[in-house]
Protein backbone atom coordinates (compact mmCIF):
# COMPACT_ATOMS: atom_id res chain seq x y z
CA UNK A 1 0.00 0.00 0.00
CA UNK A 2 1.20 3.49 -0.86
CA UNK A 3 1.19 6.38 1.56
CA UNK A 4 -0.13 9.84 0.66
CA UNK A 5 1.64 12.95 1.94
CA UNK A 6 0.59 16.56 1.40
CA UNK A 7 2.76 19.68 1.17
CA UNK A 8 0.73 22.84 1.59
CA UNK A 9 1.73 26.50 1.77
CA UNK A 10 -0.67 28.44 3.97
CA UNK A 11 -1.15 31.73 5.74
CA UNK A 12 -1.43 31.94 9.51
CA UNK A 13 -5.22 32.05 9.15
CA UNK A 14 -5.21 28.90 6.99
CA UNK A 15 -5.58 30.40 3.51
CA UNK A 16 -4.04 28.25 0.76
CA UNK A 17 -5.30 30.16 -2.28
CA UNK A 18 -3.13 32.03 -4.78
CA UNK A 19 0.29 31.55 -3.22
CA UNK A 20 2.52 32.09 -6.23
CA UNK A 21 1.29 34.99 -8.33
CA UNK A 22 -1.53 37.55 -8.54
CA UNK A 23 -3.42 35.72 -11.32
CA UNK A 24 -2.93 32.19 -9.97
CA UNK A 25 -6.38 31.74 -8.46
CA UNK A 26 -8.82 34.64 -8.37
CA UNK A 27 -11.95 32.56 -7.71
CA UNK A 28 -14.58 34.24 -5.55
CA UNK A 29 -12.91 37.64 -6.03
CA UNK A 30 -9.65 36.70 -4.27
CA UNK A 31 -7.28 39.67 -4.70
CA UNK A 32 -4.30 38.67 -2.53
CA UNK A 33 -2.62 36.31 -5.01
CA UNK A 34 1.16 36.16 -4.96
CA UNK A 35 1.49 36.37 -1.19
CA UNK A 36 4.09 33.62 -0.86
CA UNK A 37 7.30 34.27 -2.83
CA UNK A 38 8.55 37.09 -0.57
CA UNK A 39 9.01 34.44 2.14
CA UNK A 40 11.23 32.10 0.11
CA UNK A 41 14.74 31.60 1.46
CA UNK A 42 17.54 29.05 1.52
CA UNK A 43 16.08 27.21 4.53
CA UNK A 44 12.78 26.66 2.70
CA UNK A 45 14.62 25.53 -0.44
CA UNK A 46 16.67 23.05 1.57
CA UNK A 47 13.64 21.65 3.40
CA UNK A 48 11.61 21.29 0.18
CA UNK A 49 14.65 19.66 -1.42
CA UNK A 50 14.45 16.89 1.18
CA UNK A 51 11.05 15.95 -0.24
CA UNK A 52 12.44 15.91 -3.78
CA UNK A 53 15.16 13.50 -2.70
CA UNK A 54 12.59 10.84 -1.84
CA UNK A 55 11.37 8.54 -4.58
CA UNK A 56 7.68 8.90 -5.25
CA UNK A 57 4.84 9.76 -7.58
CA UNK A 58 2.77 12.92 -7.57
CA UNK A 59 -0.99 13.34 -7.27
CA UNK A 60 -2.89 16.43 -8.47
CA UNK A 61 -6.35 17.82 -8.76
CA UNK A 62 -7.21 19.13 -12.23
CA UNK A 63 -6.78 22.88 -11.53
CA UNK A 64 -3.37 22.50 -9.89
CA UNK A 65 -2.18 20.05 -12.55
CA UNK A 66 -3.16 22.51 -15.30
CA UNK A 67 -1.43 25.38 -13.48
CA UNK A 68 1.72 23.34 -12.87
CA UNK A 69 1.69 22.13 -16.49
CA UNK A 70 1.90 25.74 -17.64
CA UNK A 71 4.75 26.47 -15.25
CA UNK A 72 6.85 23.30 -15.43
CA UNK A 73 6.07 21.14 -18.47
CA UNK A 74 8.20 23.09 -20.94
CA UNK A 75 10.68 24.70 -18.54
CA UNK A 76 14.36 24.21 -19.33
CA UNK A 77 15.85 26.37 -16.60
CA UNK A 78 18.27 23.84 -15.07
CA UNK A 79 16.39 24.04 -11.76
CA UNK A 80 16.52 20.63 -9.99
CA UNK A 81 12.89 21.06 -8.98
CA UNK A 82 11.94 21.39 -12.67
CA UNK A 83 13.80 18.17 -13.51
CA UNK A 84 12.12 16.40 -10.58
CA UNK A 85 8.63 17.58 -11.55
CA UNK A 86 9.01 16.60 -15.19
CA UNK A 87 10.52 13.16 -14.48
CA UNK A 88 7.99 12.14 -11.82
CA UNK A 89 4.92 10.08 -12.60
CA UNK A 90 2.02 12.48 -12.16
CA UNK A 91 -1.55 11.29 -11.53
CA UNK A 92 -4.26 13.87 -12.18
CA UNK A 93 -7.73 13.28 -10.75
CA UNK A 94 -10.46 14.72 -12.94
CA UNK A 95 -13.97 14.13 -14.18
CA UNK A 96 -13.61 16.76 -16.92
CA UNK A 97 -10.19 16.36 -18.56
CA UNK A 98 -10.13 14.46 -21.85
CA UNK A 99 -6.50 13.39 -21.43
CA UNK A 100 -3.29 14.20 -19.56
CA UNK A 101 -1.04 14.48 -22.61
CA UNK A 102 -0.01 18.09 -21.96
CA UNK A 103 2.68 17.08 -19.44
CA UNK A 104 4.99 14.12 -19.83
CA UNK A 105 4.57 11.18 -17.45
CA UNK A 106 1.02 12.23 -16.52
CA UNK A 107 -1.74 9.69 -16.03
CA UNK A 108 -5.42 10.65 -15.91
CA UNK A 109 -7.53 9.15 -13.12
CA UNK A 110 -11.16 9.54 -14.21
CA UNK A 111 -14.05 9.48 -11.81
CA UNK A 112 -14.69 10.37 -8.22
CA UNK A 113 -11.51 11.43 -6.43
CA UNK A 114 -11.96 9.38 -3.28
CA UNK A 115 -12.70 6.18 -5.19
CA UNK A 116 -9.93 6.49 -7.77
CA UNK A 117 -7.31 7.56 -5.25
CA UNK A 118 -8.28 4.82 -2.76
CA UNK A 119 -7.78 2.27 -5.55
CA UNK A 120 -4.42 3.81 -6.49
CA UNK A 121 -3.30 3.93 -2.85
CA UNK A 122 -4.11 0.24 -2.36
CA UNK A 123 -1.86 -0.78 -5.25
CA UNK A 124 1.82 -1.53 -4.99
CA UNK A 125 3.99 1.34 -6.10
CA UNK A 126 5.81 4.46 -5.05
CA UNK A 127 4.37 6.67 -2.33
CA UNK A 128 2.24 9.61 -3.46
CA UNK A 129 2.74 13.29 -2.74
CA UNK A 130 0.33 16.16 -3.24
CA UNK A 131 1.49 19.76 -3.62
CA UNK A 132 -1.42 22.19 -3.45
CA UNK A 133 -4.73 20.82 -4.77
CA UNK A 134 -6.65 21.92 -1.67
CA UNK A 135 -10.05 20.64 -2.83
CA UNK A 136 -8.56 17.21 -3.54
CA UNK A 137 -6.79 17.21 -0.16
CA UNK A 138 -10.00 18.10 1.68
CA UNK A 139 -11.91 15.22 0.08
CA UNK A 140 -9.10 12.71 0.65
CA UNK A 141 -8.66 13.87 4.25
CA UNK A 142 -12.38 13.42 4.91
CA UNK A 143 -12.08 9.86 3.58
CA UNK A 144 -9.10 9.08 5.83
CA UNK A 145 -6.63 8.73 2.96
CA UNK A 146 -3.99 11.31 3.98
CA UNK A 147 -1.05 9.91 5.96
CA UNK A 148 1.17 12.97 6.45
CA UNK A 149 1.23 16.74 6.09
CA UNK A 150 4.08 19.18 5.60
CA UNK A 151 2.59 22.60 6.31
CA UNK A 152 4.54 25.75 5.46
CA UNK A 153 2.82 28.28 7.70
CA UNK A 154 3.56 31.85 6.58
CA UNK A 155 3.55 34.74 9.08
CA UNK A 156 0.68 36.73 7.63
CA UNK A 157 -3.09 36.70 7.68
CA UNK A 158 -5.15 37.27 4.55
CA UNK A 159 -8.64 37.38 6.02
CA UNK A 160 -10.24 35.81 2.97
CA UNK A 161 -9.64 33.02 0.50
CA UNK A 162 -9.93 29.25 0.36
CA UNK A 163 -8.65 27.53 3.47
CA UNK A 164 -7.10 24.10 3.80
CA UNK A 165 -9.98 22.85 5.93
CA UNK A 166 -12.89 24.87 4.59
CA UNK A 167 -15.86 23.30 6.31
CA UNK A 168 -15.98 20.39 8.70
CA UNK A 169 -13.09 17.96 8.84
CA UNK A 170 -13.35 14.64 10.65
CA UNK A 171 -11.51 14.09 13.91
CA UNK A 172 -8.08 12.84 12.87
CA UNK A 173 -5.04 12.81 15.12
CA UNK A 174 -1.57 13.66 13.83
CA UNK A 175 1.79 13.71 15.55
CA UNK A 176 4.35 16.48 14.98
CA UNK A 177 7.49 14.69 13.74
CA UNK A 178 9.67 17.68 12.80
CA UNK A 179 9.59 21.45 12.56
CA UNK A 180 11.91 24.12 11.23
CA UNK A 181 11.57 27.90 11.14
CA UNK A 182 12.98 29.75 8.14
CA UNK A 183 14.90 33.02 8.28
CA UNK A 184 11.72 34.79 7.14
CA UNK A 185 9.47 33.34 9.83
CA UNK A 186 7.80 30.49 7.94
CA UNK A 187 7.21 27.50 10.19
CA UNK A 188 7.62 24.22 8.32
CA UNK A 189 5.82 21.58 10.37
CA UNK A 190 5.67 17.90 9.50
CA UNK A 191 2.83 15.76 10.85
CA UNK A 192 2.12 12.05 10.53
CA UNK A 193 -1.18 10.34 11.13
CA UNK A 194 -1.30 8.52 14.47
Amino acid sequence: MRSISVTMFMSLDGVVQGLGRPDEDTRNGFTHGGWGPRYNDEVMARELGKGMAKRGDMLFGRRTWEDFTGAWAHATDGNPFTAHMNAATKYVVSRGLDNADAWENSILLRGEAVDTVATLKAQDGADLSINGSAALVRSLHAAGLIDAYTLLIHPLTLGEGARLFDGPAPLTRFELTDSVTTTKGVVIARYERR
